[in-house]
């Protein structure tokens, strides 16, 4: 690709660094930037770096903060006796958009992976081991909404098992055919699941 200048080429090579963004589409952001009036530009790189700098994690739940301890462990509104597992901060915000939980969360930081090197030990099970101990028993129920994959199995099972000797009940999200899904299209796995994990129709 010809770049009619090295500092457009610099921008885009930085652009297409961000995650589902190839080179014609970091192109077009950046050709759009610099349309735009310089304050629209001045704006994005200050709220960027007002990011870079200022950005915390909860010392609770470890979810993305702008305080010590983020909105949803400090609400008196929610139910702390209910804990829900998951892998990142972007979980959280999937689940919250259904406005279906009103629990508390814990964040792990990614899932048990030994082909990309990650063990227990790089992620936050022992925060989440103490947080049942300190709790004392209030603590009542954790969810484990983790991917429905190898990994995120072997993470859930992981943590059933640190779990076991505490008087805490260890549940897991759904998993069966989405909504509108054909199930001709369906895998065996998740159409197995879907039928051992049926429920009463109502």
């Amino acid at each position: 690709m010809e770049f009619p200048s090295k500092l457009i080429e610099d921008a885009v090579n930085e652009v297409a660094k961000l995650p589902g963004i190839g080179k014609k589409t970091a192109l077009r952001l950046v050709l759009h930037l610099v349309k735009e009036n310089e304050n629209k530009t001045t704006q994005l790189t200050q709220a960027l770096d007002r990011m870079r700098q200022n950005i915390t994690f909860c010392k609770t739940c470890h979810n993305i903060s702008d305080q010590d301890e983020c909105s949803i462990c400090h609400s008196h509104r929610r139910e702390k006796s209910l804990l829900c597992v998951v892998e990142e901060s972007k979980d959280v915000m999937a689940i919250e958009n259904t406005s279906q939980f009103i629990g508390v969360y814990h964040v792990l930081g990614g899932i048990i992976s030994p082909m990309n090197g990650v063990g227990p030990s790089d992620l936050k099970i022992d925060s989440l081991i103490n947080r049942v101990v300190q709790s004392q028993g209030t603590i009542k129920e954790i969810i484990l909404a983790l991917s429905p994959t190898m990994e995120g199995d072997t993470t859930a099972f992981y943590i059933n098992r640190r779990l076991k000797d505490y008087p805490v009940r260890i549940t897991t999200i759904a998993r069966g055919v989405s909504v509108g899904g054909d199930l001709e299209y369906t895998d065996e796995i998740t159409l197995g699941r879907s039928i051992t994990g049926r429920t009463l129709f109502s």
